[in-house]
Parts: structure tokens; sequence; C-alpha cells
């Protein structure tokens, strides 16, 4: 079978794969998305406390320790994950690993909110 042609913008029929690559080539690297928590960090401060602000330089220290928790979580959970030598990682995962990376009451009230979310989000 003789492979489809294109015309590229230069006006130069190429074949289809020569086509992809030269637009891959042409937009290079990829950029990263980055997930800003910021509008999340000061709907919770409302919540909380209607009459308080919040600066950006908090703002930003509120991100990267939410950043780092997060992939503390992550880490963890991969970790039990592997030692039962299972490729998903289930809730019970991310459970315990709350469970190892947050001290005392506050890995009880993370778990909890967890458990609470969770069921908010399979009753619909």
């Amino acid at each position: 079978m003789v492979p489809k042609t294109l015309i590229s913008k230069d006006g130069e029929a190429s074949s289809k794969g020569k086509s992809v690559m030269k637009t891959r080539e042409k937009r290079g690297k990829a950029k990263k998305s980055y997930k800003s928590y910021k509008p999340y960090i000061f709907n919770v401060l409302k919540n909380i406390h209607r009459h308080i602000g919040i600066s950006n330089k908090a703002i930003s220290i509120m991100e990267s320790f939410i950043v780092d928790i997060k992939e503390k979580i992550c880490l963890e959970a991969a970790e039990l994950s592997r030692h039962n030598k299972k490729s998903t990682i289930s809730s019970r995962d991310i459970e315990s690993a709350v469970k190892l990376v947050l001290p005392g009451k506050l890995a009880k009230h993370a778990v909890h909110q967890g458990a609470v979310a969770l069921e908010s989000f399979n009753k619909y």
C-alpha cells in the first residue's frame, strides 16, 4: 500500500510520519502543567475567618507545604502498594500512608475528613 502524502505549510509533499515528526520538532519540549492551590487556600481561610486576609508570600509557603505533604503521602502509599505486591494504589494504602506521615490527632482528623469526602463522592 502506498503511504498517503500530505502537503505541509511549506508546500512540500511529505509522508504522514515525517509531517508528525516535523510538528513535534517545531513545538519543542512540552511545558509541565502547574497546579496552583491559591484559590483553595483562600476559600478555606474565608470559610474559617471571613475578616482575615493572607499575603502572597504566606500563600506561597502554604502551597509549598501542601505540595510537600502530598508528595510524602504519595511516596509512602506507593511504597505500601509495592510492599503488598500490588500495581494499584488503593484507598487503604492512602489511609495508611496518611497515618504514617501525619502525627497523632492530625492523622485521625485527616482520615475522618477523607472518609466523609469519599462517602459524599460515592453518594452521587
